[in-house]
């Protein structure tokens, strides 16, 4: 089984954007839920029985989410239950797909918190400032405070997961720097 960069940080940070710069396959678990939501008859079943108040149309609706997760925060562990399997079930898939693949790149927001790396895998922990996170995060057009304060609460301390860290990119959101850097830890690895 080939050897995995588990990319780690904050939402917004820019984990996305460093993991598709080290030129290695990646899976991106953001893209698999959309897609998920998109074309899982299956997981769209689930989650209607779970709550049947919101989730209401296929292909599965982010507002119908969105209105589920910000009436009760009991509701995202709900959604994490239905989903995460089948993240997991995709990246299984892509890590057997590559196998032969020298690295490849695991982007997932909950990677430590649903043991999904291993002993032998690299982690990396992007360092972005607050404020420019902070920025990045108003900008996006799905933008909602106390929803990103529960997918807050999902997730470890981001000092533990600096902590476990192999390496640390520091994210100026300069191309350069972020390339210079990947370079360096490519060399090392």
């Amino acid at each position: 089984m080939n050897k995995a960069i588990g990319i780690l940080g904050d939402i917004g940070s820019g984990k996305s954007f460093v993991a598709k710069n080290f030129g290695y396959p990646v899976f991106n678990a953001d893209k698999e839920v959309i897609k998920i939501y998109k074309e899982n008859k299956s997981c769209f079943k689930k989650l209607k029985n779970k709550l049947p108040k919101y989730i209401k149309s296929y292909p599965i609706n982010k507002v119908e989410l969105s209105k589920a997760i910000l009436a009760n925060k009991y509701n995202l562990k709900k959604i994490v239950s239905v989903v995460h399997p089948l993240v997991r079930k995709k990246m299984n898939s892509f890590l057997i797909k590559n196998r032969k693949k020298k690295l490849v790149v695991l982007d997932i927001p909950l990677l430590i918190e649903n043991n999904l790396n291993r002993k032998k895998d690299i982690l990396i922990f992007v360092d972005t400032k607050k404020s420019q996170i902070n920025l990045r995060l108003k900008k996006r057009k799905n933008y909602n405070k106390k929803i990103l304060e529960n997918l807050r609460k999902l997730q470890k301390k981001l000092s533990y997961k600096k902590k476990i860290s192999d390496y640390i990119i520091k994210n100026d959101f300069k191309f350069l720097t972020i390339k210079k850097q990947i370079k360096f830890i490519k060399e090392k690895i």
